[in-house]
């Protein structure tokens, strides 16, 4: 029988809190910079992972903004990716001509994130940034880099603050390792 057990925190929640409110400075920064004061932004959150990490986000991204979600299935019962990727909820509004900023949890082989990054950009946006919290660039097989990061990652299977294993563990205020025992 085996038993999942939570292992050590790898991001306390003050860590998450303080990255979080640089990356919303960073990329109202940047788009100010970029485009202006009055430039809009669509932001896509990737469900079900990203719905935390994107409401603290958007509270420190100081632009005119709007959001949609997409979900996506990847992972089923496993920790490891199975690389057949299948849209379970599309965008409910068009994202023809606009800046869109994708909001992931976790960027882990690329392969999802390309796939969406390819079903979007068919869709004729003006530009798409990716934004991730974390991003394991040890497991990356696509080649692709997140626009905004806010930590590397190792080899462990993580959860808390939005992210699961098997649909637990996501309203963890800090993200820790998950350990499995025989």
């Amino acid at each position: 029988m085996e038993t999942d057990v939570l292992g050590n925190v790898i991001f306390t929640e003050d860590q998450i809190h303080q990255r979080v409110r640089e990356l919303g400075e960073e990329i109202t920064g940047d788009y100010r910079r970029e485009y202006g004061n009055d430039t809009a932004l669509m932001v896509v959150s990737i469900l079900k992972g990203g719905f935390i990490f994107l409401a603290d986000l958007i509270r420190h991204i100081h632009l005119e903004l709007s959001i949609d979600f997409m979900a996506i299935s990847s992972y089923g019962e496993s920790t490891r990716t199975s690389g057949a990727v299948k849209i379970v909820k599309d965008l409910s509004d068009s994202i023809y001509n606009k800046r869109v900023l994708v909001v992931e949890d976790i960027i882990d082989t690329g392969l999802t994130l390309s796939y969406i990054l390819r079903n979007l950009i068919s869709r004729g946006p003006q530009e798409i940034k990716v934004c991730t919290l974390l991003d394991r660039t040890a497991r990356r097989i696509a080649p692709l880099e997140a626009d905004y990061s806010g930590f590397q990652v190792g080899e462990d299977f993580l959860v808390g603050y939005g992210l699961d294993y098997l649909q637990k563990w996501r309203n963890l205020r800090y993200i820790c390792a998950l350990e499995t025992t025989k």
